[in-house]
């Protein structure tokens, strides 16, 4: 896989794709976070998140061009999902892959609202992607990795979901970022996104 170097006010990572099982409730030293539910939704879509996350850079990092097959890893309600499906059209797909179907359900409707018909949503599990293998030619994992109870497995199925090539990037709230106002369970350091 590609290697994708940059940095935004989150930290963007290509990840090594290995990592050793760590007790149930840490990950390298780090308590791991809970999943946030799909009453946490409208947080995802608030005003200020633009100004705050700049998403439009990440966007632009992406490089998706149409005819890509690009997947939002814990995509809740399809922040960044509907952005991405708009990059790779035509020809291309975003699939939306959440742990809650009600935050798929919930994609759905803005999608469907928002007129983009190219977003494929997929279930997955603790352990797995619900990817099929060979899927992705960019993966985009936007402040759930901290969230994974098994990485390892999670970092497993990836690897299969990705094409030749592909990149999966990584976008996390920096533990070396004292002044972002978020729990330190909900931030990781640079160490930690290997």
């Amino acid at each position: 896989m590609r290697t994708l170097h940059r940095t935004l006010s989150c930290t963007l990572a290509l990840l090594s794709l290995g990592c050793s099982a760590q007790a149930a409730d840490t990950f390298m030293g780090r308590e791991k976070a809970h999943t946030m539910t799909y009453h946490g939704a409208p947080w995802l879509t608030r005003e200020t998140r633009v100004a705050e996350e700049r998403p439009d850079l990440l966007q632009a990092a992406l490089r998706l061009e149409p005819g890509d097959h690009a997947c939002d890893i814990g995509s809740g309600n399809g922040y960044h999902t509907l952005p991405m499906a708009r990059a790779v059209a035509p020809g291309g797909t975003a699939y939306a892959v959440d742990i809650q179907p009600e935050m798929l359900q919930l994609l759905h409707r803005r999608a469907k609202a928002d007129g983009v018909t190219n977003v494929e949503r997929v279930r997955n599990t603790q352990a797995t992607t619900g990817l099929e293998p060979k899927t992705c030619d960019t993966a985009l994992m936007v402040d759930v990795y901290h969230e994974f109870s098994d990485p390892a497995a999670m970092l497993a199925g990836l690897r299969e979901a990705m094409r030749l090539d592909g990149e999966l990037v990584v976008v996390e709230y920096r533990e070396e970022a004292p002044r972002v106002p978020i729990k330190p369970r909900h931030k990781m350091s640079k160490a930690q996104v290997h």
